[in-house]
């Protein structure tokens, strides 16, 4: 107990001064510059291996251990059900090759307007045999849960969805896409939304997530999460040697699959790496993704209010039951990669996508930020920019 008169710290303040990234940075959808305290977990893991003794291979792989507890208590799956990847991309790949195909071959659904991280591995594994790909066109690019039953065949082995839409911000009802596909699998990329929304990821099958965006861990860094459903089912074909029992005995064997999320392992990954993964986790911890929600939620309506006045053109979802951290928009008199230019040259890092300019905010952003964007567009317009 602190004693009298002793500041108590806010866990929330402490959060956001973790934080260095430059006052106009609006594009943590696709990178999420790292706290403080994942910089320094990294050097201390680093200069740790550097002064390498007798354990300290091993002291820094518990930063493994240390991190996939922090996955679990965040995502509501046991420690046994989760194995930490490189990336998304790599658990996706994963993912789609262990999809079972027996008693007979069943088609997977996967959504036309997803980022193409969750479009190719779905792909591969179907031209090498494993299912059917059949390739949606939702409208306006939304899997939603009366879309998907319409698309339903009773050979439908499982869905692929993301979890928050890559670039408009819509966010999926995952509840409810559980409920219309029953006992089939499903699989979410939630690297848009893990961390910053609540979501019950208990319903996911296969849940994988980077860590480089809103975890703000870097990269290098993800996780794959299974349920028992999926674990009972899927046969993990992309699987290596630290996914096997017994893994250390080397007797030039193929050992049998590890118990739990564990047979998914295809090799030691860089402890390095994972003390930072733990170090961002446990931030989010500290003041939980609840927060981190309501705090992006009060910045996206900043964002919107200011822009309203310029006329935009919004791409996004803004009601909260289907909006993140995202906001896109366009302008009737100008191309994007025009905006993107003049937002770049006021010091506002955004990303342009075909037909719209991509912004997304995160608990740190500030009303500089936003008055960046909002004065950089009336000073174009001004001196007749377009």
């Amino acid at each position: 107990m602190p004693g009298a008169g002793a500041p108590v710290t806010d866990p929330r303040a402490a959060y956001l001064a973790q934080f260095c990234e430059t006052t106009g940075y609006l594009d943590f959808a696709r990178y999420g510059p790292p706290s403080r305290a994942v910089v320094a977990a990294s050097a201390t893991a680093m200069h740790s291996g550097a002064m390498a003794g007798p354990d300290t291979v091993d002291e820094l792989m518990s930063a493994t251990d240390r991190a996939v507890r922090a996955v679990a208590r965040l995502a509501g799956f046991a420690t046994s059900s989760v194995v930490l990847v490189p990336n998304t991309s790599t658990g996706l790949f994963q993912a789609a090759f262990a999809i079972p195909f027996e008693p007979a071959i069943g088609e997977v659904l996967v959504s036309g307007s997803d980022f193409p991280a969750n479009h190719y591995p779905w792909a591969r594994a179907a031209q090498a045999g494993r299912f059917r790909l059949r390739v949606l066109a939702p409208p306006g690019g939304r899997m939603t849960p009366e879309g998907i039953r319409a698309e339903l065949r009773p050979d439908t082995t499982a869905v692929s969805v993301s979890a928050v839409d890559f670039a408009t911000g819509y966010r999926a009802d995952l509840a409810g896409i559980r409920e219309v596909i029953g006992e089939r699998l499903l699989i979410v990329d939630g690297i848009q939304g893990f961390g910053v929304t609540t979501q019950p990821w208990e319903v996911c099958d296969i849940l994988v997530v980077g860590g480089q965006k809103w975890l703000r861990a870097g990269w290098g860094t993800g996780f794959l999460a299974l349920s028992d459903r999926a674990l009972e089912r899927v046969d993990p074909l992309l699987s290596g040697w630290t996914g096997a029992v017994d893994p250390t005995h080397y007797d030039g064997l193929i050992h049998p699959h590890a118990h739990g999320a564990a047979r998914f392992s295809l090799t030691n990954l860089s402890p390095v790496d994972h003390a930072a993964f733990a170090a961002a986790l446990e931030l989010v911890e500290s003041v939980g993704p609840a927060w981190i929600e309501r705090r992006i939620g009060e910045r996206i309506d900043a964002l919107h209010e200011a822009l309203l006045p310029l006329d935009p053109m919004i791409r996004s979802a803004l009601d909260p039951a289907h909006r993140a951290g995202i906001l896109a928009f366009a302008l009737a008199d100008h191309q994007p990669a025009q905006l993107g230019k003049r937002l770049a040259a006021g010091g506002v890092t955004a990303t342009v996508h075909a037909g719209a300019v991509r912004l997304s905010v995160h608990a740190t952003t500030t009303d500089a930020a936003i008055e960046a964007v909002t004065s950089t567009i009336r000073e174009s317009r001004r001196q007749g920019a377009w």
